[in-house]
């Protein structure tokens, strides 16, 4: 069985980051931004050589896959749709419905995700890691829906929510995943929560700020 769990930067600083991977039982993450770099002194620890050097030290494997991050087109389409919400990088709570459907089109139908799937730890979790607080403001939960929501071996993921962390169990070896998606706009909505876990929190969320980072 492999896990993926995802994490985002805004809520933490580095030790509570750390901690909560710790916690989280993760062993790889995953980075998935264009640019490993966040603005201003609060989040320094989060930029690229910091992170890796933290991660090494605490003895969690770093992997970069820009193939899944989104272009700066694509950056710029959602930045447009924020200012005319009025609201920021911090305070987004969903993804625009065209970001969407065009980085559904653009990045994930392209993506051979079956081989990023493979590649995660048999022991541990693996954790997809950008910067938005919410799951739902960026691209990374798209990336988590698209695996839940393909069959493997003809089974489908199991969504399991526990003890407020999100990861997905997947079944291996990995075979037939496939890589295209029927109905884009579905991926606005959250997967169900009915999962045989049975509980009702979603992510890896902040242990200050009680915000989620998934």
């Amino acid at each position: 069985m492999r896990e993926l769990r995802t994490i985002g930067v805004y809520g933490f600083d580095a030790a509570s980051f750390l901690e909560r991977l710790r916690s989280g039982g993760v062993s790889m993450l995953l980075d998935v931004r264009q640019r490993r770099g966040v603005r201003g002194t609060e989040y320094a620890w989060a930029n690229s050589q910091r992170l890796q050097a933290s991660l090494a030290a605490a003895g969690i494997t770093y992997r970069h896959h820009r193939e899944l991050a989104p272009t700066t087109e694509l950056r710029q389409l959602q930045y447009a749709e924020d200012a005319r919400q009025g609201v920021g990088k911090r305070t987004r709570r969903e993804l625009a419905a065209t970001y969407v459907d065009r980085y559904t089109a653009e990045i994930l139908d392209h993506a051979d995700l079956q081989v990023t799937v493979s590649a995660l730890p048999s022991t541990g979790a693996g954790a997809l890691f950008c910067v938005e607080r919410d799951p739902e403001a960026c691209h990374r939960s798209l990336i988590r829906l698209w695996v839940v929501s393909r069959p493997v071996q003809g089974r489908r993921s199991q969504y399991c929510l526990r003890a407020g962390m999100a990861w997905m169990t997947i079944s291996s070896p990995l075979s037939k995943i496939r890589t295209t998606v029927s109905s884009r706009r579905a991926w606005v909505s959250k997967p169900s929560r009915s999962s045989r876990c049975g509980q009702s929190s979603s992510s890896i969320g902040s242990s200050q700020s009680g915000q989620s980072a998934a």
